[in-house]
């Protein structure tokens, strides 16, 4: 372990300076550093991720996974022996079987495929043949917060890398100009979304994501203080890098190269990043297949920037859209929330497609976990509790084998049951499309390698080419 890797903040606020600020330094890392290696463990499949986390949690009996038996046998209790040893976030522990509820969505065949989607997912649906549904995802954690840490960095708990970090770590950035990892949001904030959610966590904070916003500077704390032109700002960094060449030469000390670097990608940003926001030489006709409104904030837009970023060459692009936890008035929240991200999502795999790039760039889609196919509530406002026990998950492109279903749930959408799928065989899937085997992928921490799969973790051969 160099140097390097043990760099820490207070180290980078001492010597730093006063250049850039260090919120900006330790958000937008350096092109090089402490990665595993730039070259694969194998041929990859894809060079980019772009994750879409519906936060809250999708129903996937509402979505994906069409359950006849749930319709017929809607408003009946459900078994008990479905339920043994199941704990619920909401529904009343007094509430000892609680009725089923069928979906009040209609399922239909799509595509050579016949893959079944629900009403709510139209334009989706029509893109069914590139897509590789999983019915068997499940965990054992259900509440929100560590059950989205899971889902991201392989362990309920706080302070782990990401998997857009573990990427960065291992691949480095394709790009001098923007950093490998970057997080936008959109939707109705029903829980809050927590910075550790895209944390580098242990690893050099190089690797953590850079949140761009929707309004104002992209990025906080990238920008020129007042009077200081791009000129002087590249007349200073020349300066620093004499300085630091000067001392780098006397210490050999590996934090001066990182540091360089650093300062130099922040100054690449300031002209990249507001590049790349900037929407107006889009064509009418892509925004309007996206369904971006013009100088409006939301998921539509942040998936017409994703497509932007993978040709900038970004590598992870992780989209939050929040809003999917229907405890109640599910129909109403859940045609809502799917309104709202079913065309963005059409556009941006069709986009990529048009484009060659949805090849070389695997797109996920799901949440923290799904919903219960029990009801929580009555009356029209009816919803579903959390669910990690079953629920659906999907990939398309980057060497991923379209128009395929992968595993699948029990007759009432409870369990996983057939081809179990835990959240580290996603992790490990996703790293082998990039080339990166997941027990190679290692970070020594306190004593001990660690990986984004801990001590599990296949990878589903099954859905891929």
């Amino acid at each position: 372990m160099t140097s390097v890797d043990q760099l820490t903040r207070r180290t980078m606020l001492t010597k730093s300076g006063g250049l850039l600020s260090l919120a900006a330094i330790n958000h937008l890392g350096a092109c090089q550093g402490n990665q595993v290696s730039l070259d694969q463990h194998f041929p990859a499949t894809a060079k980019h991720v772009i994750y879409l986390f519906m936060s809250g949690g999708p129903s996937h009996v509402d979505t994906f996974d069409p359950k006849p038996e749930l319709t017929r046998r809607n408003g009946q209790p459900i078994p008990e022996s479905y339920i043994k040893d199941v704990h619920f976030a909401m529904i009343p522990s007094s509430t000892k079987q609680p009725n089923l509820q069928a979906s009040p969505f209609k399922f239909s065949q799509h595509g050579e495929s016949g893959i079944a989607v629900s009403e709510l997912f139209p334009q989706v649906a029509s893109m069914a043949d590139h897509l590789a549904v999983i019915r068997s995802a499940h965990s054992s954690v259900f509440n929100h917060d560590p059950a989205v840490n899971l889902l991201n960095t392989g362990d309920s708990r706080v302070g782990r890398p990401t998997m857009g970090s573990w990427v960065s770590y291992g691949l480095g950035n394709m790009t001098e100009e923007m950093p490998a990892y970057v997080v936008m949001t959109s939707g109705v904030k029903r829980q809050p979304l927590l910075t550790s959610y895209w944390s580098s966590g242990f690893l050099p904070t190089e690797h953590q994501g850079v949140e761009l916003r929707n309004t104002g500077s992209p990025i906080l704390f990238l920008d020129n203080p007042p009077r200081v032109t791009r000129a002087e700002r590249r007349q200073q960094l020349n300066l620093m890098r004499w300085m630091n060449d000067r001392r780098f030469t006397a210490t050999a000390d590996p934090e001066i190269q990182t540091r360089i670097k650093q300062y130099e990608l922040a100054f690449q940003m300031q002209m990249e990043a507001p590049r790349l926001m900037n929407l107006a030489h889009e064509t009418a006709t892509t925004l309007e297949q996206y369904g971006v409104q013009d100088g409006k904030p939301s998921f539509a837009r942040n998936c017409l920037l994703a497509r932007r970023m993978v040709e900038s060459g970004v590598r992870y692009i992780q989209l939050y859209d929040m809003g999917w936890d229907s405890h109640d008035s599910l129909e109403k929240q859940h045609a809502r929330q799917c309104r709202a991200v079913d065309q963005p999502i059409a556009a941006l795999l069709s986009d990529l497609d048009q484009r060659g790039l949805l090849a070389e760039t695997l797109v996920i889609w799901g949440g923290e976990f799904g919903r219960t196919p029990v009801i929580q509530g009555g009356g029209g406002n009816w919803g579903r509790d959390h669910h990690p026990h079953g629920f659906t998950m999907w990939m398309a492109g980057g060497g991923v084998r379209g128009g395929t279903v992968f595993g699948a749930t029990d007759e009432f959408g409870f369990h996983a049951s057939e081809d179990k799928v835990d959240v580290h065989d996603i992790h490990a899937t996703a790293l082998h499309t990039l080339g990166l085997d997941h027990e190679r992928l290692v970070y020594r921490h306190q004593g001990r390698d660690f990986r984004l799969t801990d001590v599990s973790g296949n990878v589903i051969r099954d859905i891929l080419k």
